[in-house]
């Protein structure tokens, strides 16, 4: 009977204004106006106007040329400094700088969060020609490797929440040809396609499992053939090797975890 109650009783109208703004913006790629904003979140453009301004004091929100705000970089760093995050990549750290020696491949660890994809960690192949992504960088769910590893082994529930419309609470239908993709994925343990963003770059990815059997990172090296150096592992070596580093993060992982 308490429960409603105590939930009106310990409101905070203006950090949830203040929440509200920052989980909008999570959820997109190019920023919003404060009247684009005013109207998802059904609030006057005044309050929106002194809540973003606090928070691009505080650095979480920037104003872009185009007079739209978007994240900074603040929270990932927060939360990378959680210490769950923080020790998955501090154990997965010498792994992934093993791979990269042995595959002459970059390589980077993404980890979900509802429906955003972040990179956490990542390390250049040791070579001059290197293919990688920024950590703190946001990922596709549905156009890339690590996002197809998360939904293959996510559940119906989990599924769905990831493919949810952060705006409009709508869920963005999967086509056949993904179902067809992601039963693959699961099938076989990894992931290895085409990139979208980049030509000549197969994403190879696989999963990172917690204690509880969950996928609860992935590891992706975005693989290039090196025609300058014959030598260097091929694909089919490469995704083995990505295969040893996920087990042996994974086992890392359980027994930091548990």
């Amino acid at each position: 009977m308490s429960s409603i109650d105590d939930i009106d009783k310990y409101r905070a109208p203006a950090l949830d204004k203040g929440l509200d703004i920052l989980e909008l913006l999570a959820g997109t790629v190019e920023g919003l106006s404060q009247a684009e904003m005013a109207k998802a979140l059904d609030r006057t453009p005044n309050e929106i106007y002194r809540m973003l301004d606090r928070l691009v004091r505080r650095d979480y929100v920037r104003r872009t040329p185009e007079d739209r705000y978007e994240l900074t970089l603040k929270l990932f760093e927060l939360a990378h400094m959680a210490p769950p995050v923080a020790r998955l990549v501090a154990q997965s750290m010498p792994v992934l700088r093993t791979f990269a020696r042995d595959s002459q491949q970059a390589i980077h660890m993404v980890i979900h969060d509802r429906n955003i994809l972040v990179v956490v960690a990542q390390v250049d192949s040791p070579g001059y020609w290197n293919v990688s992504i920024r950590v703190g960088s946001r990922v596709g769910m549905v156009n890339t490797g690590s996002g197809h590893v998360f939904l293959a082994y996510a559940s119906a529930e989990d599924r769905r929440l990831m493919l949810e419309d952060p705006v409009t609470r709508k869920l963005n239908p999967i086509s056949r040809e993904l179902e067809a993709r992601l039963q693959l994925v699961r099938e076989r343990g990894y992931e290895s396609m085409q990139s979208r963003q980049v030509v000549g770059v197969t994403n190879l990815s696989v999963p990172i499992f917690g204690p509880l059997g969950s996928v609860t990172a992935v590891l992706t090296c975005p693989y290039t053939q090196r025609l300058d150096a014959p030598e260097a592992p091929g694909q089919q070596q490469t995704l083995e090797l990505l295969q040893i580093a996920g087990g042996a993060v994974s086992e890392r992982h359980r027994l930091v975890v548990g």
